[in-house]
């Protein structure tokens, strides 16, 4: 077997000795940022589907998605004082459109979906009035309101108004208690990070993947963020692989495979390490 291979698998399952396994540490964020990007899709394909067949433009107030089982669904509520449900659009796992289910009856929201409507009003009026929040020319922020458990979130991303670049960066989280009542808002990553792909330089060359690093304060693993980022543009921009560096940890997105592996960077080092002796040793 490859030494290096040999290097990594050993590294890999060093939790059978006691020691904390951060592939295994990290995956309550994974989850998290999958949770994110079923939502996303939903809203993605739910809004043109719900624009296609719904006539009355002037009563839409907004829309929101989240994911109950294993169905993910796009909620379309009315511009009134008191808003109701005026269309939901219903996804299995594939998201494929011809056998999503479009029901425009008019409906009150679940106390689920008020709960979602709620903390995603409150974020959105607070990111019209708080300069912590930033945007960005050929960009819109998303906001993802999320319920998991007891925990009520809403996330918000850049994405991107143009093709040929994928956006991790200028993210935010917003937490709020089971009143609904905001108790923390923080700044993810601290800069904007634009990843462009598939422009002319690219086209006679394959691109195997891409990285973006983190600095000390956004964490030391990949964000929910990044994970929702990746699975929505990883097939876009034809990447296999995406690492992010932080100070403690390569994190190693499979684009293939949608799973995380995380190396430490003193591992890392040795591996850089044995590889330089092999290389002197093949010059000799």
């Amino acid at each position: 077997m490859n030494r290096t291979l040999i290097i990594i698998l050993s590294l890999i399952t060093i939790s059978a000795f006691g020691q904390k396994n951060p592939t295994e540490e990290a995956q309550p964020i994974v989850e998290e940022g999958k949770l994110l990007y079923r939502s996303e899709m939903a809203a993605w394909y739910g809004t043109d589907l719900f624009l296609e067949k719904y006539n009355n433009r002037e009563n839409i107030g907004g829309y929101f998605s989240y994911t109950a089982n294993d169905t993910s669904k796009c909620i379309f509520f009315s511009k009134t004082e008191n808003p109701i449900v005026i269309g939901t659009i219903s996804f299995d796992s594939t998201y494929d459109i011809n056998t999503a289910k479009t029901d425009l009856s008019e409906r009150k929201f679940t106390e689920n979906e008020t709960d979602l409507y709620i903390i995603r009003k409150l974020s959105l009026a607070e990111i019209n009035s708080d300069t912590l929040f930033k945007t960005y020319n050929n960009t819109r922020l998303n906001l993802i309101p999320l319920i998991n458990g007891k925990e009520k979130k809403v996330y918000v991303l850049t994405g991107p108004q143009k093709n040929g670049v994928v956006i991790f960066g200028n993210d935010y989280l917003l937490t709020f208690d089971k009143d609904n009542k905001l108790t923390h808002k923080k700044q993810l990553h601290k800069n904007i990070i634009p990843i462009y792909y598939g422009g002319e330089e690219e086209k006679d060359k394959q691109i195997e993947g891409a990285m973006h690093s983190h600095l000390p304060e956004t964490g030391d693993f990949i964000t929910a963020t990044d994970v929702c980022t990746l699975m929505l543009y990883e097939k876009f921009a034809k990447w296999k692989t995406h690492n992010v560096v932080t100070k403690k940890y390569l994190n190693i997105w499979n684009c293939e495979t949608d799973q995380l592996t995380v190396i430490s960077m003193d591992a890392v080092e040795k591996i850089n390490k044995d590889q330089e002796k092999r290389k002197k040793k093949k010059k000799k």
